[in-house]
């Protein structure tokens, strides 16, 4: 059963005191009788001892289920939505209420697996996480990611530099267009329909690419 928007606030704050900063049970202080708390108790989430709140083991997990969904999704608007990161936390507040399971594993498939939020704390490991290790299911890579003559399509171009941003597109790097990585070394080669470019780390480092399976 979905629990509310309030109680999942509530849930995540916890996780992160109990679990993630190792603080022991919060006191409940002026929580005591919010309704969030109390759902979250009838719904076996969180146990209420001598003033103080701590997790169940079925709190625990759903906790960091939340977290992670809220880390995700802090990355997805950092890396792919460019959002400036003082907005990143606020927006993810409220997106992380959206993601179910499938959604949640599908946007960290197509980030990578990442491992820390842009703040940089740790996201909890998924399940397609343990799966895929070493990103071999990987959807979305840099490419810089990319194998000599693996073929790809750019899915976008993540940078802030304006004259970076037109250097790669004058080159016809632009998304949807077929791409093949030529040589990584010493500067990085590709080819984009009959013409090919090198250019160096840094310009590659800032053009992602969908994997064609």
């Amino acid at each position: 059963m979905k629990i509310s928007e309030a109680a999942e606030e509530i849930l995540e704050t916890l996780w992160v005191h109990v679990e993630e900063s190792k603080l022991g049970p919060m006191d409940v202080g002026v929580a005591k009788g919010e309704p969030a708390v109390d759902e979250l108790g009838k719904s076996a989430y969180v146990k209420v001892t001598d003033g103080k709140i701590n997790l169940t083991d079925k709190g625990r997990l759903e906790g960091q289920k939340i977290v992670r969904r809220h880390r995700l999704a802090e990355r997805l608007f950092a890396d792919v939505l460019d959002i400036k990161k003082t907005l990143v936390h606020p927006i993810s507040c409220q997106f992380e209420h959206l993601l179910h399971e499938g959604i949640e594993e599908n946007i960290c498939i197509l980030l990578g697996h990442p491992k820390t939020c842009p703040h940089g704390r740790l996201i909890p490991q998924g399940e397609c996480c343990k799966k895929s290790e070493d990103s071999i299911n990987k959807v979305i890579s840099a490419l810089v990611g990319l194998k000599v003559n693996q073929k790809a399509k750019v899915a976008y171009i993540h940078t802030r530099d304006r004259k970076k941003l037109e250097k790669i597109m004058a080159m016809g790097v632009l998304p949807g267009m077929a791409i093949i990585l030529i040589q990584k070394f010493p500067s990085y080669v590709f080819q984009i329909g009959q013409s090919q470019f090198a250019i160096d780390k840094d310009l590659a480092s800032g053009i992602y690419v969908r994997l064609e399976k």
